[in-house]
C-alpha cells in the first residue's frame, strides 16, 4: 500500500508553470535581426538539438524534490489474530473389546478403527460436518488397563496424526482392561495446569492465545474395571477444576471377526449412571453412538458447542521512501550543473 504523508506538496508542481508564463509576458528580444533565413540555412549540431537537457534535468530533480517533500510511505498491512479456543482432550479407549465391528453404512468396521477415523475428522475437518479445531489446543490420552498420554496438549496439530496413527489396541491380557477413572484423572490433570504449560512454552505456542474453556471428549465402549481411581473420584477433580465432559459410548450391534466372516455377538451394554451424572454436572453430556453414522454425528455436534472465537485486529506498518527521491534529484541537479558548464555551456 502506498500513500503521501503531505500530498499538498504537490502544489509546488505550478511554481514553475508560473515562472515559465511570466517570463514568456515580460520577456524581450535582446538583438533584433532584419531575417532569420541565414540561420535556418546553416542549420543545426548535435549542442544545438540537446540544449534543453540541462533544463529538462532541472525540472526532473524540482520534480523528484516534491515527490520527496510530499513524504511516500509504503505501507504493509498486518494483521493480529486474538484467538480464544478450546482446550480439548480426547480420551480413547484401546481395550480388545474396541476389536469388535460395528455397522458403518452398508457394511461393518471395526471400533477402534472407525474412533480413529472420526477424530481425525473432528481435529482436522473432513470437508463436510466438521470444519477441523485449527485455533484449539489438542491432546491424546489412551487408555486400556493404563492410562497414557500419546499426545500432550499442543496448537500445532499435525503432530497429532503420526502419534494417532502408531496407536493400536491392547496386543496382551496384562494390558487388557477400561481405566476409565484414571484416563479422567489424567486428563483433566493436563487441563488444570495447560496454562502454565503455555507460559513456558511461549516461544512455541502463540502468545496471544486465550483458553476459552476446557473439555474431556471420552469415547469408550465399556465401564469402569480398573485402576486407581474410580470414575466419581476422577468426576469430581473434573468439576472442581471447571472441566466440561462429553462421554460417547459405543453400543449397540457388535460382530465378530471369524475367518473372512463377520458374525454377530451379544454384548452387555455398559452401566452409564457415574458418567452421566458427572457430565451432566459439569455442562456436557453422555451419550450413546449405535453405528458409524451416530459416532460422526455425536462429534459433530459437540464440534457445534464448543465453539472457539478469533478476534482479529488490523494495522499497517509504514516505511519512508523519501530518501531515493533525494538522492535521485541530486544527481540530476548535479548533472545539469555539469552539462550547462562543459557541453553546452552558453556565453552571455
Amino acid at each position: 500500500m502506498m500513500r503521501f504523508e503531505m500530498p499538498w506538496a504537490f502544489l509546488l508542481l505550478l511554481l514553475p508553470c508560473v515562472i515559465y508564463a511570466l517570463r514568456r509576458r515580460f520577456r524581450r528580444g535582446a538583438l533584433r535581426f532584419s531575417s532569420l533565413a541565414s540561420v535556418k540555412a546553416a542549420g543545426h549540431s548535435w549542442r544545438v538539438r540537446f540544449s534543453f537537457m540541462p533544463l529538462a534535468l532541472q525540472l526532473l530533480a524540482f520534480l523528484l524534490l516534491v515527490i520527496a517533500l510530499a513524504r511516500p510511505q509504503a505501507g504493509n498491512e498486518k494483521i493480529q489474530n486474538i484467538s480464544q479456543g478450546v482446550a480439548i482432550e480426547m480420551l480413547l479407549d484401546r481395550s480388545t473389546s474396541m476389536s469388535l465391528f460395528m455397522q458403518d453404512g452398508g457394511g461393518a468396521r471395526q471400533r477402534f478403527e472407525l474412533a480413529k477415523k472420526v477424530f481425525n475428522d473432528f481435529v482436522f475437518g473432513n470437508g463436510a460436518d466438521m470444519n477441523g479445531r485449527k485455533e484449539d489446543l489438542v491432546g491424546l490420552v489412551t487408555f486400556a488397563r493404563y492410562a497414557d498420554t500419546i499426545c500432550p496438549l499442543t496448537l500445532s496439530h499435525e503432530v497429532l496424526r503420526p502419534f494417532l496413527n502408531t496407536v493400536k489396541m491392547a496386543e496382551i491380557q496384562e494390558e487388557d482392561g477400561t481405566a476409565i477413572g484414571d484416563a479422567l484423572m489424567l486428563a483433566a490433570a493436563r487441563l488444570h495446569t495447560v496454562e502454565e504449560n503455555l507460559r513456558q512454552q511461549s516461544k512455541k505456542a502463540k502468545e496471544d492465545y486465550k483458553i476459552q474453556s476446557k473439555v474431556i471428549i471420552l469415547l469408550t465402549d465399556g465401564e469402569n474395571n480398573c485402576g486407581r481411581k474410580t470414575v466419581a473420584q476422577a468426576g469430581e477433580m473434573v468439576a472442581k477444576w471447571g472441566i466440561k465432559l462429553y462421554v460417547i459410548t459405543i453400543t449397540g450391534d457388535a460382530y465378530q471377526q471369524y475367518g473372512n466372516r463377520l458374525r454377530r455377538v451379544m454384548t452387555r451394554p455398559p452401566d452409564l449412571q457415574e458418567l452421566e451424572g458427572i457430565a451432566q454436572a459439569t455442562g456436557g453430556f453422555c451419550k450413546k453412538a449405535w453405528d458409524a453414522k451416530s459416532l460422526r454425528e455425536l462429534y459433530s455436534e459437540i464440534d457445534k458447542l464448543e465453539k472457539s472465537q478469533v478476534e482479529s485486529t488490523s494495522y499497517i506498518d509504514y516505511k519512508e521512501l523519501c530518501q531515493p527521491f533525494m538522492l535521485a534529484a541530486f544527481i540530476c541537479q548535479a548533472l545539469a550543473l555539469f552539462l550547462s558548464t562543459t557541453v553546452f555551456r552558453r556565453l552571455p
